[in-house]
């Protein structure tokens, strides 16, 4: 009796062809997309002199936990691997860039100035702007504790957003700092014990009820309400202000001490990138961490430090919303489906021919395409044309020679086919 394997091994059901709640499939349209904000992150930050780095997506529980606190698995990827080690996937880059640090600093010259196009995870209620997974820049500089470096770091923010399009109507870097709510806690005779409290009220305080807030500030509301209302001020964000007026980023920039960033990690400058309409979550985030890589390294080694982070799941909701921004998007993956020449081939006879010199043609660094199997001439060009190529190569009854088509203007011209690389070099060279 033959007995059906498929009710075992065959069919699935139509739900588990879906990707896992939280994560994406990138078509090719989806892949052009991310490529693209890929790109301009590293152009902007090679521009800042920050040299690429990588870390490996998965590390040691512990790490995580020795940073924020044993509360952070619960928003882990984790699990005990096969040599029986807690690991998890990494939800951030930082920890593992104070590890790597502690163990490299020497083979480097400082300051480090450091980026990273990576993708995070963090199990954690899906919602708009934030999934399960994610892909993220991340800029560093590390043994820098000049405010010359706060400025460089908020600058590199700021054109990293104006290098998709983006203007200062389009979004605001609210910068804060640290310090400046220590010596208000301090001024006002507060308990260091409480300090770290308030500063989770106050980084929440515009996300929450007046109401909630006041309750959780106690007997400081009105002193924090009232300083929250004024603006507070702040000789070193005055100098920070004025520096990036020099670079002429003074209007993408607003003092906003209720930024205080939620992680009790950072030390001084803080500061938040959002969209002026206010529609989406913080497109980007950072600060100064001077004592981070000295708890991480178990006080082996302390250096100061400081660094944003961007994601790609906000960043790329902005771009969509702005016309000028996602017309430049779709300008650049347009031009960068393009091919350079599409091979014409008129007559099968001639197709070996075509194909070694379409290797030929490649090996030169030229895009090319031709049909895989026979098709008609007319379906050929229409194909050349969807493609975006500048010319047509047709191997048929001319051979041994070569009809070179321009797209643009029809034009058309016959070379024999051992001279067709020197030839549309030539070209090439005459029209650059």
């Amino acid at each position: 009796m033959v007995v059906s394997l498929l009710p075992l091994c065959g069919q699935l059901h139509p739900l588990d062809m879906q990707s896992l709640p939280g994560f994406r499939d990138f078509l090719p349209g989806d892949c052009a997309r991310r490529n693209y904000i890929f790109s301009r992150w590293r152009e902007v930050a090679r521009r800042y002199g920050f040299a690429e780095w990588e870390g490996p997506p998965l590390e040691q529980t512990e790490l995580y936990k020795k940073k924020s606190g044993a509360e952070i698995v619960e928003q882990l990827f984790n699990f005990t691997d096969k040599g029986e080690r807690e690991v998890a996937l990494r939800p951030e880059l930082t920890p593992t860039l104070a590890r790597v640090v502690a163990a490299h600093e020497r083979e480097f010259k400082k300051p480090l100035k450091w980026f990273s196009v990576g993708q995070f995870f963090r199990y954690e209620k899906q919602q708009r702007g934030r999934l399960r997974e994610h892909f993220q820049l991340n800029c560093d500089i590390v043994g820098e504790k000049d405010l010359g470096a706060d400025i460089e770091l908020i600058a590199l923010c700021i054109d990293v957003l104006r290098g998709f399009g983006l203007t200062e109507k389009d979004f605001v870097v609210r910068i804060s700092d640290r310090e400046f709510w220590t010596d208000f806690f301090r001024d006002k005779s507060l308990p260091v014990e409480r300090w770290d409290d308030l500063l989770q009220v106050i980084d929440k305080s515009a996300r929450e009820p007046r109401e909630k807030t006041a309750e959780k500030l106690g007997d400081v509301a009105d002193l924090v309400f009232a300083t929250l209302k004024s603006g507070g001020k702040s000789a070193k964000l005055e100098r920070l202000l004025a520096g990036l007026r020099v670079r002429g980023l003074g209007n993408f920039v607003e003092i906003d001490v209720g930024i205080v960033r939620g992680l009790a990690y950072y030390t001084g400058i803080v500061f938040e990138a959002f969209d002026r309409a206010g529609k989406f979550r913080a497109i980007a985030g950072g600060g100064r961490y001077d004592n981070l890589i000295a708890q991480l390294s178990d006080g082996a080694l302390s250096l100061p430090a400081l660094g944003f982070a961007m994601g790609d799941v906000v960043l790329g909701e902005l771009i969509n919303e702005i016309p000028d921004a996602r017309e430049a998007m779709q300008k650049a993956i347009v031009n960068g489906r393009k091919i350079d020449i599409y091979v014409v081939v008129a007559k099968e006879e001639r197709r070996d021919d075509a194909l070694a010199q379409i290797q030929e043609l490649r090996d030169c660094g030229y895009r090319v395409d031709y049909p895989l199997t026979p098709a008609k001439i007319a379906r050929q060009f229409q194909a050349a044309e969807e493609l975006g190529a500048r010319i047509a190569l047709l191997y048929g009854d001319e051979w041994p020679q070569v009809k070179i088509k321009n797209l643009a203007t029809a034009e058309q011209e016959l070379v024999p086919h051992h001279r067709l690389l020197a030839h549309l070099q030539e070209q090439s060279s005459l029209s650059s």
